[in-house]
């Protein structure tokens, strides 16, 4: 681990050469060792270069009245609202310290936990600060959190207290039910523990699992990813192995969604039709839900009788607004077959391919095509279709659900390595 001095020098070096994000990402790293006061200082200086007002004031104020709690309040507030919330965990930790029970800290604290994925340390927070919590939303959090850092028991022993809430946590309280009343599969189906809790905690079916770096630190989930013809068709073609049935595929509006959804269509031998003529029964068919437009992710929040939403490429580190029925896999950064793909030919510098413009009908053919070859995939050994079929035949019915679509909830108790 590098000395506290050298980290301090290369956020300097950055900061003077004026590498704004370089900075923050070194401060992210290391922020519970950086010094309160370097931290405010860096902050000041980072939100001065980069326009962010509040932050810069908030900085400040922490810099003149280090100890006061409620400066530290607001600049951990702050760190969150600007995608910092690494930074904010020192920060409000410090306010907390200087009001012990204030519960609009002890939330924000939790907040920025649970965005750090965090969650045993949510817990404890919450645990330590248990005699002044409210039922909503404190201990449904504590709930909440146990659940994600996978103790069932005690997520099951602060749900089984909690008040009736009013209209504002209902759903809160809604999605906490089901992710508990899913979390029997845990003992009763034999499954890589990933695909297990994304079911359990999505009520989302994993089709593929990553076999690189599996016990290294990713669990099934890959890095950075240059899509294949043949990934795509993996997807589909154990889609189809599980689907319970459908009348036809909808291609939403964008160029990669439709070109998968075209080829689905044909693996499928199913009519394609355009969003947003969404009929009972269709497969709903994206690429990469974080790249749909809002106002389609919103649409697809509500379920149309025996719909079945499919995702290829999920993005697990910025999860999207709406959890698919079924996901391909679980990335942090993907290029699409057809987008600009990163080559490397032996003594030459690597460059970029320019992006496949074919009409989408004929991409959506390469896809078919290598349906054919799928076979040839290096997989885990217990990540064939076959288990995958076991899989969901072991839900028993429960698997597509019924109601609305939560948003997707990522990792959960199985971490991955993930680029800062």
């Amino acid at each position: 681990m590098s000395s506290l001095d050298d980290v301090l020098t290369r956020i300097e070096d950055e900061l003077v050469q004026g590498d704004i994000g370089g900075a923050l990402r070194q401060l992210r790293a290391h922020a519970e060792r950086v010094p309160l006061d370097r931290v405010a200082a860096i902050l000041d200086r980072a939100a001065t270069a980069t326009g962010f007002d509040d932050l810069g004031q908030a900085a400040r104020a922490v810099a003149a009245q280090p100890d006061d709690p409620v400066a530290l309040y607001r600049l951990g507030y702050a760190c969150i609202e600007w995608g910092i919330a690494a930074v904010a965990v020192p920060v409000l930790a410090a306010a907390l310290a200087r009001a012990p029970g204030a519960l609009p800290v002890i939330d924000e604290l939790v907040t920025a936990y649970e965005i750090t994925h965090r969650y045993r340390d949510a817990v404890a927070v919450l645990e330590a600060n248990e005699s002044v919590l409210r039922d909503w939303p404190e201990r449904y959090l504590l709930a909440f959190n146990a659940l994600m850092s996978g103790d069932v028991a005690k997520a099951r022993h602060w749900a089984a207290r909690l008040s009736p809430p009013d209209s504002t946590w209902a759903p809160a309280q809604q999605r906490l039910a089901g992710m508990l009343a899913r979390t029997p599969v845990l003992d009763r189906v034999d499954a890589p523990p990933l695909r297990q809790w994304h079911y359990v905690l999505n009520a989302s079916v994993l089709a593929t699992l990553s076999p690189y770096g599996f016990d290294e630190g990713m669990n099934g989930r890959y890095g950075f990813i240059q899509d294949t013809p043949e990934l795509c068709a993996a997807t589909l073609t154990r889609l189809r192995a599980v689907l319970p049935g459908a009348s036809s595929v909808c291609l939403l509006p964008d160029r990669s969604s439709r070109i998968l959804g075209l080829a689905a269509a044909r693996l499928l031998e199913l009519p394609a039709q355009p969003w947003p003529s969404i009929v009972d029964g269709s497969v709903v068919v994206a690429y990469d839900l974080s790249e749909v437009d809002s106002t389609v992710l919103t649409a697809l929040r509500e379920r149309a009788p025996g719909s079945v939403l499919v995702e290829h490429a999920s993005r697990w580190t910025q999860p999207p607004g709406v959890a698919a029925d079924i996901v391909g896999f679980l990335h942090q950064y993907v290029v699409a077959p057809w987008g600009r793909q990163l080559i490397a030919s032996p003594g030459e510098e690597p460059r970029w391919t320019d992006p496949d413009t074919r009409p989408e009908e004929e991409v959506a053919a390469d896809i078919v095509a290598a349906a054919s070859t799928t076979s040839t995939l290096e997989t885990l050994p217990d990540d064939t279709t076959e288990h995958l079929v076991a899989f969901v035949n072991a839900l028993k019915g429960a698997w597509p659900a019924t109601g609305p679509r939560d948003r997707m909830w990522s990792p959960g108790p199985v971490p991955s390595s993930a680029f800062l």
